[in-house]
């Protein structure tokens, strides 16, 4: 797909449509909209007066041969309120406008951007919007419906001296769309087309396509290196495990400035091992290595976007499964940073691969740690699919992460990570249990699980379990994998 800067005037761009946004309460009247309405003969004001335009967040009204237009149609979005408007709207917007287009075999549209409303910012959520709005979840589909497809955008209303703003914008959305894409495409496909191996083999091509460098840790350097937790959870596997360690090495890295360490827990399929999950639903266990896959599409993000601070990125990569040579309930695990482990529910695993993982980012460098995984059940129970849930043993640290959320349009709650919770995994017959011993509180004692090894460093565990994955296909997104927390860590790292 193309995006580029429409330099015509509306009234004499020809294209399959014009789109824009319109705002509650009488919006019509005034800015662009009132142009565009001039130009089609008042007829948007006559559909907001009779009540079938309102102007309600994301409600379209698509007009065809629209009168003084030379584009064949003209769509008109809902921006909701005008003072709670925002790039997030603005980024949802413009998905709606792809699929609600590319369903209609429309390939070539126009995005006209509101009054006050061009620059780099709005462009690059317009260039992340319909980059991300064009993706589909069909890959393995026969009967594709070929001629739904968008061949390009292009986004006007910015002025000869707001262009090179606009082009960064969009060079920097596009960048981020396609990461978040690519992170999507990986938590999508199916646990027999991606094992740990593959998922390996997938970012050390990527890797080496952005010039990243890339170390693969298999097996056998895996059990030298003493990462008894995650060899714990691969054990019931006849896959081997994998550990991913990419990294992003600026050309200006500031002396003392922080580096980075981004750990995304990897399980490629997840039966819960021993402790089996119900047969309901376990299909879409294999976005359970979500958490990886966005730390991976981050940094093909950075690889673009070069940061000035070192970032390192740490996936341990397994399948759990119930073989002959599984973990079981009651089995004692030691980490590899010595601590050992009282593994009372072989399905919450996820924790004890990010253990290894997280202890060795540490090795590796990392002053700051952020790790996201589809952790637990309960952060559903707790924030349902809107929130990320967000814990922290750094305030400061945490309050960027909830800044760089805020300012990436994605929903993050903190959660309490108070020492009473911490009693709940102190382990009878080993130093720690790897579920908690009270009723309730399962996020919290699987986020104080993680925060063991990290120790004192400032330290961040965004819980996705809930918003890794769509149930539903929204306006602006396609059912399945969301790519959730990447706009959010390109963010916080880009910051820095």
């Amino acid at each position: 797909m193309q995006i580029t800067l429409e330099s015509k005037a509306f009234g004499a761009t020809e294209t399959d449509a014009l789109v824009t946004y319109v705002f509650e309460n009488g919006d019509v009247a005034q800015g662009r909209a009132a142009e565009l309405d001039k130009l089609a003969g008042g007829l948007i004001a006559q559909l907001s007066k009779s009540g079938e335009l309102t102007g309600k967040t994301l409600e379209t009204t698509l007009l065809h041969a629209p009168h003084g237009l030379k584009a064949t149609r003209l769509l008109l979005i809902g921006a909701g309120k005008r003072d709670q408007f925002n790039s997030a709207t603005l980024r949802k917007i413009a998905g709606v406008a792809v699929r609600y287009l590319k369903s209609r075999s429309v390939h070539k549209f126009v995005f006209v951007v509101r009054e006050g409303n061009a620059t780099e910012e709005s462009a690059q959520a317009i260039a992340e919007g319909v980059v991300i709005g064009d993706f589909e979840t069909d890959k393995y589909k026969t009967d594709k419906k070929n001629d739904k497809f968008i061949e390009s955008v292009s986004i006007a209303g910015y002025a000869n001296g707001e262009k090179s703003a606009g082009e960064k914008g969009i060079a920097k959305g596009r960048t981020i769309g396609e990461a978040q894409n690519f992170t999507r495409d990986l938590v999508n496909e199916p646990s027999n087309k991606l094992t740990p191996r593959v998922l390996a083999e997938k970012a050390q091509a990527m890797a080496k396509d952005a010039g990243l460098a890339v170390e693969v840790l298999d097996e056998k350097k895996i059990a030298d290196m003493k990462m008894g937790a995650l060899l714990s959870v691969a054990q019931g596997s006849v896959e081997p495990p994998r550990m991913i360690v990419i990294t992003y090495t600026p050309a200006n890295a500031k002396t003392g400035a922080p580096v980075i360490g981004l750990v995304g827990k990897a399980v490629t399929f997840d039966t819960g091992g021993i402790s089996i999950k119900p047969a309901d639903g376990m299909e879409k266990m294999k976005y359970d290595m979500a958490g990886g896959a966005t730390m991976i599409g981050i940094m093909r993000a950075l690889a673009a976007l070069k940061p000035s601070v070192k970032v390192i990125c740490v996936v341990p990569a397994t399948e759990n499964m119930p073989g002959g040579r599984a973990q079981k309930p009651g089995d004692i695990q030691t980490a590899m940073s010595g601590k050992t482990i009282e593994v009372l529910n072989t399905d919450a695993e996820g924790r004890l691969i990010l253990a290894d993982a997280v202890h060795y980012a540490k090795q590796l460098g990392a002053t700051h740690l952020v790790d996201a995984a589809t952790l637990t059940g309960a952060i559903v129970v707790a924030l349902a699919n809107v929130n990320v849930g967000v814990f922290g043993s750094d305030q400061p640290w945490t309050d960027k992460l909830l800044a760089s959320a805020k300012a990436a349009g994605e929903k993050m709650w903190q959660l309490p990570m108070d020492d009473e919770y911490r009693e709940f995994i102190k382990g009878s017959f080993a130093d720690i249990q790897n579920i908690g011993s009270g009723k309730g509180g399962g996020s919290i004692t699987g986020a104080w699980f993680i925060r063991e090894f990290a120790g004192d460093t400032p330290w961040i565990h965004l819980d996705i379990a809930g918003t890794a994955w769509n149930d539903d296909a929204k306006p602006w997104l396609a059912k399945g994998p969301t790519g959730v927390a990447l706009r959010t860590l390109v963010h916080l790292v880009m910051s820095q």
